[in-house]
C-alpha cells in the first residue's frame, strides 16, 4: 500500500471512525473546574517500594514551570476509594505464540495467593473484530481464569507482515482504547488498565507527511484522549510481553513522542502510540522481561497507596493549551509519578 492511500484510509477513520471527532467551532469548551486540577501521584523509592508517610510541604507542583499552590492533600488507598482493574490481553500486536505464553501468565497471576486478588479485576481481549470486555469485577482470580480459558484466541486474520496489516492494526486499537476510555468512565473510582502487548504501529518517521487537516485530526484524539482519561482517573499500563528482545517498530522508538503536543503542527501517529499514552497518563511501559505475571504485580503497586492532591492551575489563554506537570520532592532518592500534562479548556463534548 502507498503511503498516501494509507493516510487517506486512516484520516477516513478519524473523521467517521471516532465518536469524538467534531468541528472545533461547534462544540463548547469545559473550563477546568473550580475546585481546582487533581492529580493521583505516586511516590516509590528507587527500588520500587511505595511511600505512603508524605505530607503537603514534601511536595511541590509545577505547572508550566511554574509553582502553583496546592488547595487539596489526600493519602489514598483502595480502602478510601474504589480501585477498579482491567486486563486486557492483545492478541492483535502480539504473535500467536507469545499471546499463549500471556494467557498462561495471566492465569499464573490470576490464581496466584489461592486466587484472592488484592481488586476487583475484569479480562479484556483484543482481537480482529474489536475488544471483547467482560462486564462484571471480581476478586476471585480462579473463576476470572477459568474465564479467560473460554475466549477463543485463534490465528489473526491480519498478520503483522501484511500489506494492510500496519494501518488497520492501529485503527482497531484506537477503536478499543476510545470503548476503554468510555466503559471506564461508567466506574466509580480508578481504574487500572493494564494493556498486555508489544505495542501498536507508531508509522511515523521523516517518510510520513500528514497534511494540516489531519494534523488536526490526530490532534483532537489526542486531546480526547489525555483530557477523558484525567477525568475519569484512568491510568494506563503497557506490559511488553516480549521483552528486551522484541524490536517492533524499532524498540524504544516511542521515547521520541513522550514530550507533550502543544498544537496540531507538531504531532505525528506516534504521538498515538500505546506505550506513549501509558506513560503520558502517569502509568508505565514496562518491557524489562517477559514476566507478565511479574509486570502485573509490579503495576499494582502503583493502587497500594497513592496521593491525591489538588492544585489552583493558571488560567488558559487559548482553548485545547497544553500545560505540563512537574512534581517535586524535598526528600532525595524518591521518584513522584503522574500524568505528564494537560489540555486546559479542552474544547470537548460534555462528560455524560
Amino acid at each position: 500500500m502507498t503511503l498516501n492511500r494509507f493516510l487517506c484510509v486512516l484520516f477516513v477513520f478519524l473523521i467517521c471512525g471516532a465518536s469524538f471527532t467534531r468541528a472545533q467551532d461547534q462544540l463548547p469548551a469545559i473550563s477546568i473546574p473550580s475546585q481546582g486540577m487533581a492529580l493521583d501521584v505516586v511516590v516509590n523509592t528507587k527500588s520500587g517500594q511505595p511511600v505512603t508517610n508524605l505530607t503537603q510541604q514534601n511536595f511541590t507542583i509545577l505547572d508550566n514551570k511554574s509553582s502553583r499552590p496546592i488547595t487539596s492533600f489526600k493519602v489514598m488507598s483502595a480502602a478510601s476509594e474504589p480501585v477498579r482493574v482491567i486486563v486486557l490481553i492483545d492478541a492483535v500486536n502480539t504473535p500467536y505464540q507469545i499471546t499463549a505464553w500471556v494467557r498462561q501468565n495471566t492465569e499464573k497471576f490470576l490464581k496466584a495467593n489461592g486466587g484472592k486478588l488484592a481488586y476487583p479485576t475484569t479480562i479484556a481481549v483484543l482481537r480482529d473484530q474489536g475488544a471483547e470486555i467482560q462486564n462484571s469485577f471480581s476478586t476471585d482470580g480462579n473463576a476470572l481464569s477459568d474465564e479467560l480459558e473460554h475466549y477463543t484466541i485463534g490465528l489473526r486474520e491480519i498478520t503483522r507482515d501484511s500489506e494492510w496489516g500496519a494501518d488497520e492494526r492501529l485503527q482497531i486499537c484506537l477503536k478499543a482504547v476510545q470503548q476503554l476510555v468510555a466503559y471506564a468512565g461508567t466506574l466509580p473510582g480508578r481504574k487500572i488498565v493494564l494493556w498486555i502487548s508489544p505495542g501498536w504501529p507508531l508509522l511515523s518517521g521523516p517518510q510520513v507527511q500528514l497534511e494540516s487537516k489531519q494534523e488536526q485530526e490526530i490532534f483532537d484524539q489526542i486531546v480526547f484522549l489525555s483530557t477523558r482519561m484525567r477525568q475519569i482517573e484512568m491510568t494506563l499500563y503497557n506490559i511488553n510481553p516480549v521483552g528486551v528482545t522484541e524490536s517492533l517498530e524499532r524498540a524504544d522508538y516511542f521515547e521520541s513522542f513522550l514530550k507533550g503536543v502543544s498544537n496540531p503542527n507538531e504531532v505525528q501517529l506516534g504521538d498515538l502510540g500505546l506505550q506513549v499514552l501509558s506513560v503520558q497518563s502517569g502509568g508505565l511501559a514496562l518491557e524489562s522481561n517477559s514476566d507478565v505475571a511479574g509486570l502485573i504485580e509490579k503495576s499494582l503497586t502503583d493502587a497500594q497507596s497513592w496521593y491525591k492532591i489538588v492544585y489552583d492551575p493558571p488560567p488558559a489563554d487559548k482553548p485545547d493549551e497544553y500545560h505540563h506537570i512537574e512534581i517535586r520532592l524535598d526528600q532525595r532518592g524518591l521518584i513522584p509519578r503522574t500524568r505528564d500534562g494537560y489540555y486546559a479548556n479542552p474544547r470537548l463534548p460534555p462528560l455524560r
